[in-house]
């Protein structure tokens, strides 16, 4: 079941709207079994429309009660709220078909003293991880790891290559690692996102003092020691080459 959630939201409170989102309402959820379609901000930052998926009504509930507790204090954001359950049968935009898996990047990258750009995420505050997030759509992968590390932690990079291809099943993510090295930019956090942003010695000694959560370990570990893989991205009807990675020889 999907449950669509549209907030009129104060325009000076978005900083606070998503920090709160990302440390209280998206932990609920995700741990109880949530998975988020979609957080999707206007223009004019004065409305937010969030899609959650429920595998049954039982699950939704059990979720909604477990949100009583941080809603007052939520409100105090917005200055009205909706919220409905979308049918598959109607015409969109109330209809809305989830897509059956997600794709997601993220990037070790280096810089000239061959320390590693690590981020800590408000809503997995438990451990370091590197820069990434969501492919949106029609969006090239490249341009995707490109976005992402420059709005976690204000760095550009010169991208390498690709190290690696990881799949949750259990979540429907599958997320792809890029290897690339700093290019410009000053660290900073991201507002309401990312509470740590900084380069370090990364080591495979050293690793798990940062990376606790052993997925994100081995996506570190293995572009460490990069072997690459050929990645190609091009449009059809007629065939246009965007962009390609080849194999390289491993970076050291």
């Amino acid at each position: 079941m999907i449950k669509r959630y549209t907030y009129q939201a104060k325009p000076e409170r978005l900083d606070d709207i998503n920090r709160f989102f990302h440390t209280h309402i998206y932990p609920i959820q995700i741990k109880n079994g949530a998975k988020l379609i979609g957080r999707w901000v206007n223009d004019t930052k004065n409305e937010i429309l969030v899609i959650w998926e429920y595998t049954s009504k039982e699950q939704y509930e059990r979720i909604e009660s477990l949100l009583k507790s941080v809603k007052p204090y939520d409100m105090d954001f917005y200055t009205d709220a909706d919220e409905d359950f979308m049918s598959s049968t109607a015409p969109y935009p109330s209809a809305y078909h989830p897509p059956k898996h997600l794709l997601s990047v993220s990037g070790y990258v280096t810089n000239q003293d061959g320390e590693v750009l690590l981020v800590r995420n408000f809503h997995r505050s438990d451990t370091m991880e590197m820069p990434g997030g969501q492919v949106e759509e029609g969006e090239t992968l490249e341009a995707a790891i490109h976005r992402e590390v420059f709005e976690e932690t204000g760095i550009t990079v010169n991208l390498l290559g690709i190290t690696g291809i990881y799949q949750n099943v259990t979540i429907g993510v599958t997320c792809v690692v890029f290897r690339g090295e700093y290019q410009s930019g000053e660290v900073r956090t991201a507002e309401g996102e990312t509470s740590e942003v900084f380069f370090t010695k990364l080591t495979r000694e050293n690793i798990e003092q940062f990376i606790t959560r052993k997925q994100f370990r081995d996506r570190a570990l293995d572009a460490m020691d990069a072997n690459y893989i050929p990645y190609e991205a091009f449009k059809a009807r007629p065939y246009e080459l965007i962009r390609r990675f080849d194999v390289i020889k491993e970076y050291s």
